[in-house]
């Protein structure tokens, strides 16, 4: 990357490790953006980008505290 870029991106759906992230923002290397999978799926939900969102509120009735009255 030197020479060719100011800062690079690394996306994963799934999750870097501490190195990774040291490495990343090593002093005198450029900076690297690092995106893991929750972070992914959190800006795709955000930018409406292949996703569709849905909030549900489930209730389930449980029979047996019914019963003990």
């Amino acid at each position: 990357m030197i020479g060719r870029a100011d800062k690079g991106l690394f996306i994963t759906t799934g999750i870097f490790t501490r190195d990774a992230k040291q490495e990343a923002q090593r002093d005198g290397a450029p900076p690297v953006d690092l995106i893991d999978g929750n972070s992914l799926a959190e800006h795709l939900k955000n930018l409406r980008l292949g996703v569709d969102v849905q909030v549900r509120e489930e209730v389930t009735i449980k029979p047996t505290w019914f019963n003990d009255i």
